[in-house]
């Protein structure tokens, strides 16, 4: 389903008005790169999980846009993806300038591709704020969203201020890396100056992260000015900045896709958490990061057990280990707990417990959603075996 291209311009002129919290200054870019290998058979390299429908009728970078237009209008928005993913994000996205949607000619973490953002958007507006967004998370209450992106903005906007959304822990969780949050800022309890980050726990300290209280999950949210984040890169990541630097400078000239594909690949391979946020974090709730409760309704999808976890809470049915199957039809008898998705065929689910099955054209899945976490294992095995066609 195209990405309506009237939404911006309808709420634009509704009374001559910009829509709630409407920033002209504020850039979201969207991450789009990724293969989502977890979710195989459905994503494939050339329909990854960011351009499926999971969670309704729009697809996940759709639903990723829809929840950010209130804030920038479509012609604000850059996606950073791969060229396996390009044109049919170009198809999806109708009304997103189709330059600003760039595909990465090689896969070189979070850091460089941010930071390419950073140098085109301060070159093309000095006074813009940008913010990374995965492009294949959930958000339930997307106007505690909003709003909470919108403190991002405006701390941001302030000066030197890195903010990053932190999301309160459920559980004891080793897969996300956590943010230890210190004093308020001001009298916005919501808002904290951030400690230290710490990458992916053990179970151990997971545990102790969890009920602590003053530990957030790291949900891959930033916010910060692109002179903050240039200026940071400048400092922690030298190399990379005069790469990104000379790739910027040729961005709108007929030289930009020869520069992009020459120069970013020679990018250090890093994540921005990595390469700015843990140095920078060294100077403690000195360090001008802060962290703002990301208590929305916030889930990566990270798997198929996730998504039958997201599904069935969605569903607030008391029922234990209850059903979740998208099939033309479907009979059940002494099965609970299962996750099927056959959407042309009829199921039949019986005395089984626990299952994921997923049925696409030329491939089916079957494990249990303890072993969903694997799944990414087949698609290395079909790449290690040449069999590109079911990759």
């Amino acid at each position: 389903m195209p990405f309506p291209r009237h939404h911006t311009q309808r709420a634009a002129n509704q009374g001559g008005a910009w829509p709630e919290f409407m920033n002209l200054n504020f850039y979201p870019v969207i991450l789009a790169g990724g293969s989502g290998t977890r979710f195989w058979p459905r994503s494939r390299r050339n329909r990854a999980k960011q351009v499926l429908a999971l969670d309704g009728d729009q697809t996940m970078i759709q639903q990723t846009v829809t929840r950010l237009l209130p804030l920038a209008p479509l012609e604000n928005l850059w996606v950073i993806t791969n060229e396996h993913l390009a044109d049919i994000i170009v198809e999806q996205l109708g009304g997103v300038p189709e330059q600003q949607i760039v595909s990465e000619p090689a896969a070189r973490n979070t850091a460089p591709a941010i930071g390419l953002a950073a140098f085109l958007l301060h070159r093309l507006n000095p006074k813009a704020v940008l913010a990374l967004f995965p492009s294949d998370h959930v958000i339930s209450d997307e106007p505690q969203f909003r709003a909470g992106i919108q403190k991002a903005i405006d701390i941001a906007a302030a000066g030197d201020n890195i903010v990053v959304m932190g999301v309160p822990p459920t559980r004891p969780e080793t897969g996300y890396g956590y943010i230890e949050a210190g004093a308020a800022l001001d009298a916005d309890p919501d808002v904290l100056r951030v400690r230290r980050f710490t990458e992916k726990p053990d179970l151990e300290r997971a545990l102790h992260f969890a009920a602590d209280g003053h530990f957030y999950w790291n949900g891959g949210m930033f916010v910060w000015s692109a002179q903050t984040l240039v200026h940071a890169l400048e400092t922690h990541l030298p190399k990379t900045t005069a790469l990104l630097e000379e790739i910027a400078a040729a961005y709108g000239t007929p030289q930009f896709a020869e520069r992009l594909a020459e120069l970013y690949p020679l990018c250090e391979n890093i994540s921005i958490d990595y390469a700015v946020l843990e140095p920078r974090s060294a100077a403690g709730e000195a360090s001008n990061i802060f962290c703002v409760r990301a208590d929305f309704g916030w889930n990566d999808l990270g798997s198929w057990t996730a998504l039958y976890e997201h599904h069935a809470a969605k569903a607030a049915v008391a029922k234990q280990g209850m059903n979740v199957i998208d099939a033309a039809g479907h009979f059940e008898l002494n099965a609970d707990g299962n996750y099927v998705y056959a959407p042309t065929k009829f199921v039949a689910t019986i005395g089984v417990k626990d299952i994921v099955v997923v049925e696409t054209e030329d491939a089916i899945l079957i494990t249990t959603r303890e072993h969903a976490q694997d799944v990414g294992k087949v698609v290395k095995f079909l790449s290690e075996k040449k069999m590109t066609a079911l990759v």
